[in-house]
């Protein structure tokens, strides 16, 4: 079953008119979808394994230059079922600046009939370059998630909201009391963005949830692309509340 139907029905024609781009990106929040939409189109073309690549971050980590290599490598032959090669970039924003860099160089020379499709809810940590290369395609809707997600972050929230109003001494206690081998700092950190971002839509000028989400922001591009420490992350951010 096919959801987006829209942006479904403009990427077939565009096949069919024999006008499809060499590189897509796919924006949207999480949860949308996106992946499973860009490989039901890549089977919907006729490309599937060996023909498929899809590069993927590991447990939310940055997607590193030695990734894009082998995107180069794949790209190099032909295709084997002879029509379209086609590689998949999930959260596109984690790649790092090497593997950015590199990546920009299969934009500007694709071999064929190369498809890339760049997938990612952050855009805008995508160097301007590769964005102005790629035909962007927005999704929107209602986010969907399993129940064990949604359970997860109701717990987690439960227990911001508990912390939040404390002194400094039960938060630095919160803190320390997270297994963050089970429950990433990076989760922590979507969730009380969830919480601040509907506080702003309640309150445009709530300045204390402005402040909020632009550090978190901030903090969580030093956890992906730094070796900073994620305990001290959170201390820093529940400082600020």
């Amino acid at each position: 079953m096919i959801t987006h139907k829209k942006q479904w029905e403009f990427l077939k024609n565009s096949f069919e008119a024999n006008q499809l781009s060499h590189a897509y990106l796919f924006i949207g929040r999480d949860n949308l979808g996106k992946r499973d939409f860009a490989k039901n189109f890549t089977e919907f073309i006729g490309c599937k394994f060996p023909d498929l690549m899809i590069v993927e971050s590991e447990a939310q980590k940055e997607i590193p230059i030695i990734k894009i290599r082998e995107v180069q490598n794949f790209l190099a032959y032909k295709a084997y079922n002879g029509g379209y090669k086609a590689v998949i970039v999930d959260n596109a924003h984690l790649m790092n600046q090497e593997a950015q860099s590199c990546f920009l160089k299969t934009l500007e020379e694709p071999k064929g009939n190369t498809l890339i499709i760049l997938i990612s809810s952050k855009h805008d940590m995508l160097l301007p370059t590769i964005f102005s290369r790629c035909q962007a395609i927005k999704f929107s809707g209602r986010p969907v998630q399993t129940k064990q997600q949604i359970d997860n972050e109701n717990k987690i929230l439960q227990d911001f909201i508990k912390v939040a109003s404390a002194n400094l001494s039960e938060k630095f206690k919160y803190v320390k009391s997270l297994d963050l081998e089970s429950k990433t700092a990076g989760q922590i950190i979507l969730v009380m963005q969830k919480y601040f971002r509907e506080k702003l839509l309640a309150d445009p000028y709530d300045k204390k949830a402005k402040n909020f989400l632009n550090l978190s922001e901030e903090i969580s591009s030093k956890l992906l692309f730094t070796n900073a420490n994620p305990k001290l992350a959170l201390e820093i951010l529940l400082m600020e509340i």
